[in-house]
């Protein structure tokens, strides 16, 4: 997931010089396949998605968790795909969007779609494991459909922690497998004690050693229970659930003397 080079652009906050319907229909067949659908001045972007109008079907669930008004805020989306989460953040007036993902085919898409509708935000070309380097703190942090692509994905999600502002917000969402039910667990069990483990609720991910849904970067999948106790053992309140898949958290006990719990990890002393 290393990057050669950082590309970044801001978009210009003018239209191209052609609306026309025509133009841009052809723009988004030369940009490749887009996973997001976007309304781009009537031009759908995927609109034969197997999902179907993706990802505007799951916003519809998660818009009302969110401030409509975010006058001031910067945002940060991760793995910001075609952008739709971006543009949708800028919309409700987030003062600076920044958008990173690896692809530069998505990026690119991105960097279209935020033009032909007259947003100015800002694409770079950069690993999650690479957050760290991102100058500052972010009111909202958008970690979506990331974490189960990730061979390490602990390891990103404290990264990502690290990049809340202390009363900002991570909006958190993964793909699921396995039960959906969650249920209260001691927080010890002795050694013998196996039958926790044989419960489909206990908190567990699914290693992908090979691939599913014909992509290879699906690695570890969560149960409902393995996502958020995940978020909890980062240091994360989780405040809301808006959807299946989706939750809201707020930065609670991501340090220990100071320290965030990755360096402490890091360092040998968690």
């Amino acid at each position: 997931m290393q990057t050669s080079s950082l590309h970044s652009e801001v978009g210009s906050g003018v239209r191209p010089p052609s609306t026309d319907r025509t133009a841009i229909e052809k723009q988004v067949q030369q940009l490749g396949d887009w996973f997001h659908n976007i309304n781009l001045l009537g031009v759908p972007t995927a609109p034969n998605h197997f999902l179907g109008d993706f990802p505007t079907i799951k916003w519809q669930h998660i818009a009302g968790a969110l401030p409509q008004d975010l006058s001031g805020a910067v945002v940060l989306d991760i793995g910001c795909n075609g952008g739709f989460y971006s543009i949708e953040l800028k919309r409700r007036g987030a003062k600076r969007v920044l958008g990173i993902d690896v692809d530069e085919r998505y990026l690119n898409q991105a960097r279209f779609a935020t033009r032909t509708l007259g947003f100015e935000v800002e694409f770079e070309r950069r690993s999650v494991y690479q957050v760290g380097e991102i100058p500052g703190q972010f009111d909202y942090v958008l970690f979506m459909g990331v974490f189960y692509h990730l061979r390490y994905p602990v390891y990103a999600l404290d990264q990502v922690v690290r990049k809340i502002k202390p009363e900002g917000r991570l909006v958190f969402q993964s793909m699921l497998r396995g039960a959906g039910d969650v249920k209260p667990w001691q927080e010890n069990y002795q050694f013998w004690e196996t039958e926790p483990f044989r419960s489909p609720a206990y908190p567990c991910m699914y290693f992908v050693e090979h691939m599913y849904a014909n992509d290879q970067t699906n690695w570890w999948i969560p149960n409902r229970a393995a996502a958020e106790a995940v978020l909890r053992s980062s240091g994360l309140e989780i405040l809301d659930h808006p959807e299946a898949e989706t939750w809201i958290c707020r930065p609670s006990e991501v340090m220990r003397d100071s320290e965030y719990i990755l360096d402490l990890e890091l360092d040998g002393r968690l």
